[in-house]
Parts: structure tokens; C-alpha cells; sequence
């Protein structure tokens, strides 16, 4: 990866009669909350991605915030990120579609570090954090919502932290802007523990952001992250487990799904028969999703990111999702979108007679959040491969648009595998799977089997993923 470097924000910021005016526009937005840091500290990469560098954003700005004092928000390192946006408008990054819709993709990455006393200059280690997930919108062409959560499994800034994981939220300070090339948001990292993704993974990141503005040292109204804190905010006030687990009960998850380590078979076809056989492929090309299909799980993870009304699987949709999604976007596969399937798509899909679903620990413990936070209030849940294309659906029998259903219940396409499970299985299904609910480490592998039900659920080593071979 490229070298980064802080260089002086007069050089960035142009003083030059060719400013770019993506980048005018968000360091104008930025001299509202700062008009003193006229030449802000910045991180940049040495060789822009757009001349072949490995990191997306061309700059991250570094502002020293005095917070509010009237307020009790204390003072911090505010960054800013360059880039995720269309900044110039000419194609060379993101292709410039007017500017009526998102800009780019639709937002920006802002973080808030709470400073050390004695600090005079804003640590770098949020720039290449920052890198990371641009580096994911990149390659995925996923983008980040307020209340989304992303799996770290490490410290953010390489140390012994308990603040290894990351909710999204709107920046508070900073209002959404446009540029001559469209819209652009400001979507601020949040740093939190284990235990805070766990029960945003359960409830909804919302949720558990609303609660950490409750708690100063937690994040405040800011939600300015704290590196050294050492306690959860259920450690702070054990109220709070309270109201998340009535959260749950009431509402559900606003999780509908996740990438994840996982495979699924055919056991009522023979393993030889490569057509129809979905395990980990040796030796041959694995068949791939279609677009169409691509897109409406890609669709179908965002979806429960949103609060919905209606439990549906999301429309097919080629276009690229804005921060801002029109409310008049419709639920169900009978809408506009979905005309664009042709029959010889819907001839693939096949019902199945028996299953045998196999997931990685990570993707095993949330087996009992897909089952009583999201199958038993009407919803769906999806894991999506990191491995390749193959996807794994949960429906219940409320769920519009699936093409599992109560007589075939095993229904693939291609290898996208549905399965609708009754609230009567669910809630056998959580009884047995009881002991992934515990936060002790569970010794693998774990096989559940359901004969009657011809479902199968092995939960197996990283290992086994990884190395397809062994």
C-alpha cells in the first residue's frame, strides 16, 4: 500500500485556479464548523487511486474541535474524508451521472477521536482505518447507511483496546451538501466494543447509537470515540441491557443479513453431480449469480438497515443506492424493477428435498439472531458469502417474494438457496441451537441435524473455509 503522509491543507485546498469543485464544495462545508484551520493537517496518498494507487481517498482532512462546553462534550480530532464523492467530474474516479442523484457514492466518512491531553497533533491512524472502508465500498460497490455496523475484530488503532468494531451514524455537526456532480452526506465512524456490535447485531444500530449518546464517556451527543475506554455502556448502567432486550422483543433485528463464511449442499442429489452441487468447488469454476440475482441480495442486505413495515425481499435494481433512498421504493418482487425478469430466469430456480447448511463460529453464533429477531417478526435474514457467490436466505411465511415456499421449502436459483422456515420450526430450531447463544467459545465442529425436516447445520472451523483442500 501506498505511503501517507500529513502535508499542509493550502496545497489540497488549491489556492490554484483549478480547484476541483467536488472537493470546493465539502472543504466549504468544512470552513463553516472551522473558518480559524483555513489550512488544515491532512493524510494523502503519495500515487492517487485514479493513477493506479491502492487507497480510494485522495485526502483525509484533520480539524482539532474545541466541542461544547455547554454541552459536556469534550475536546477531539474531527477527520474528514476526501473521495468516496466525486470530487473532479470528469469520470476519472466516479462516473458523473448529473446532479440530481448521489455524488459518486452518495456520502463522505467523517471520525472523532477524543483527545489526550498533551496531544498537539491529531494521531494518523484513523486515515488508514478511513482507507479500509473505502477500499470495501470500492470493491463491493456496497455502500454505508446511518446504523450499519462493520465486524473489525481488532483494536482500531493496533493497540489493546476493547474498541474493536464500528457503528455508522450521521455526523452530527456536519449537513448534507450539493455539488455541481450531486448529493453528498457525512456518515461519522463510531468506535465500540464486542458487546455494543452484539446488541446492535440483535436490535438495530440505531438503537444502541441513541444509547451511547446517553453515556459521556461512551461517546456523548457527538459520539466522539474514546480509545481508552475500558467499559461497555452496559457496564457503565446495566439499564441499558434492559432496554435493549425489550428492544428485541418487541421489534426484532434491523439486521437482514451479513457476509459471512458459509456453504450449502444438495443432499438429495448425489455429491458428484457438479451440476447441482453448491459445497466448495475443487478443480472446476463454480457457477455464478446472475446479476439480477447479485443485485437483489445485495438489495436484500441493505433492506434491513432500514425500518420497513412490510416484510419482502427487495426489488431487483441495477441503479446504485444513494444515502438517501426514495421513500417510494417498492417492497415486493411484483414492482417496476422486477418486470425485468424474463422466464428462462425463473426456470432455474429448483425446489430441494434435503439441505446441508455449513457456517464458520462467527456466522453460527448469529444463527439464534436470524431466528428470533428477525424469522419470528416476519422478516428475513441473509449470509452472503465472502468466498464466492454463494448465498444463504432465511424466510418465514410472511415474506413476499421469496420463492421458497410452506410446500417446497428448499428452493434454489443458481446458487442462491432459500429456505422458509414455519414459527413452529423456528422455535424448535432456537431451543436446539441454544448453546450458540453463549459468549463462551464453543468447541468445534457442531453438527444439528432436524430428519423430519431434512435440514442439516454444521458450524465448522475458520479452517475448513479457508482451505478448501484439507
Amino acid at each position: 500500500m501506498d505511503e501517507v503522509r500529513p502535508t499542509s491543507g493550502a496545497q489540497a485546498h488549491g489556492l490554484v485556479p483549478l480547484f476541483p469543485p467536488g472537493l470546493q464544495a465539502i472543504y466549504g462545508e468544512c470552513r463553516r464548523l472551522y473558518p480559524e484551520q483555513a489550512n488544515p493537517l491532512q493524510v494523502t496518498a503519495i500515487v492517487k487511486y485514479w493513477l493506479g494507487g491502492p487507497d480510494p481517498l485522495d485526502y483525509i482532512s484533520m480539524y482539532r474541535s474545541v466541542g461544547s462546553p455547554s454541552q459536556d462534550i469534550h475536546e477531539h480530532w474531527h477527520y474528514v474524508s476526501f473521495g468516496l464523492s466525486d470530487l473532479y467530474g470528469d469520470n476519472r474516479v466516479h462516473e458523473f451521472t448529473g446532479a440530481d442523484g448521489p455524488s459518486g457514492f452518495g456520502f463522505e466518512l467523517t471520525f472523532r477521536l477524543k483527545r489526550e491531553v498533551g496531544e498537539t497533533a491529531p494521531p494518523t491512524w484513523p486515515a488508514e482505518l478511513m482507507q479500509g472502508l473505502a477500499r470495501y465500498v470500492f470493491q463491493s460497490e456496497n455502500t454505508f447507511c446511518s446504523g450499519d455496523h462493520v465486524s473489525w475484530h481488532s483494536p482500531l488503532d493496533n493497540s489493546e483496546s476493547r474498541i474493536q468494531h464500528m457503528l455508522l451514524t450521521e455526523d452530527p455537526q456536519m449537513q448534507p451538501i450539493q455539488t455541481p456532480f450531486g448529493t453528498v452526506g457525512f456518515l461519522q465512524i463510531v468506535g465500540v466494543c464486542t458487546e455494543e456490535l452484539q446488541a446492535a447485531q440483535q436490535w438495530n444500530g440505531q438503537g444502541i447509537l441513541e444509547l451511547m449518546r446517553g453515556v459521556r464517556v461512551a461517546g456523548g451527543p457527538w459520539l466522539i470515540t474514546d480509545m481508552r475506554r475500558g467499559e461497555t455502556i452496559f457496564d457503565i448502567d446495566p439499564l441499558l441491557q434492559e432496554r435493549v432486550d425489550q428492544g428485541i422483543e418487541t421489534e426484532g433485528s434491523n439486521l437482514s443479513g451479513v457476509s459471512a463464511k458459509c456453504v450449502w449442499d444438495d443432499l438429495s442429489r448425489p455429491p458428484e453431480d457438479e451440476e447441482d452441487s453448491r459445497s466448495i468447488c475443487i478443480g472446476s469454476q463454480p457457477r455464478r449469480l446472475s446479476d439480477k440475482d447479485t443485485e437483489q441480495i445485495r438489495e436484500t442486505l441493505r433492506k434491513g438497515l432500514e425500518f420497513n413495515s412490510k416484510a419482502a425481499l427487495p426489488p431487483i435494481n441495477s441503479q446504485k443506492q444513494s444515502l438517501e433512498r426514495p421513500q417510494s421504493r417498492k417492497d415486493s418482487l411484483e414492482s417496476e424493477s422486477s418486470a425485468a425478469i424474463v422466464p428462462h430466469e425463473l426456470v432455474r430456480t429448483r425446489q430441494l428435498e434435503s439441505v446441508h447448511l455449513k457456517f464458520n463460529q462467527e456466522s453460527g453464533t448469529l444463527l439464534p439472531l436470524c431466528l428470533r429477531g428477525r424469522l419470528l417478526h416476519g422478516r428475513h435474514f441473509t449470509y452472503k458469502s465472502i468466498n464466492g457467490d454463494t448465498a444463504i436466505t432465511f424466510v418465514s411465511t410472511g415474506v413476499e417474494g421469496a420463492f421458497a415456499t410452506e410446500e417446497h421449502p428448499f428452493a434454489a436459483h443458481g446458487p442462491w438457496l432459500q429456505i422458509l422456515l414455519t414459527e413452529e420450526f423456528v422455535e424448535q430450531m432456537l431451543g436446539d441451537l441454544q448453546e450458540l447463544n453463549t459468549r463462551e467459545e464453543t468447541k468445534m465442529p457442531k453438527e444439528y441435524s432436524w430428519p423430519e425436516k431434512k435440514l442439516k447445520i454444521s458450524v465448522l472451523p475458520d479452517s475448513v473455509f479457508d482451505n478448501p483442500l484439507q
